[in-house]
């Protein structure tokens, strides 16, 4: 059974940081593109940032200079490193595992429950 599982979330002030993390059992990690996706309640889920198994990675244009995504195959976890946080960045955060660097949700294959991001003014 695939399992991704986050972690690593909470309530900061706006200018704040937080690493997020997600850990990945049942597949080969290593094979696997990761990414990060955002979801506020009443919205539709949307594309933070995505890395390859070659360590090659995206950012949407609203993370880029803020958000890090990096990855530890060994540890078989995906990483989003999260400055300068903005009330804009409140959602619940989940992680994904994919063939390729893809933007879109409906591309990846599995999906871990999410972890929540709160950012105060």
């Amino acid at each position: 059974q695939v399992q991704l599982v986050e972690s690593g979330g909470g309530l900061v002030q706006a200018g704040g940081s937080l690493r997020l993390s997600c850990a990945a059992s049942g597949l080969t990690f290593s094979t696997y593109a990761m990414g990060w996706f955002r979801q506020a309640p009443g919205k539709e889920r949307e594309f933070v940032a995505a890395i390859s198994r070659d360590v090659a990675n995206i950012y949407a244009d609203s993370v880029k200079g803020r958000f890090t995504i990096s990855r530890d195959n060994a540890k078989n976890t995906v990483y989003l490193q999260m400055n300068s946080l903005k009330p804009e960045d409140t959602a619940n955060y989940f992680c994904a595992a994919g063939q390729f660097l893809f933007i879109r949700p409906k591309d990846y294959d599995y999906w871990g429950q999410g972890t929540q991001v709160t950012v105060s003014s």
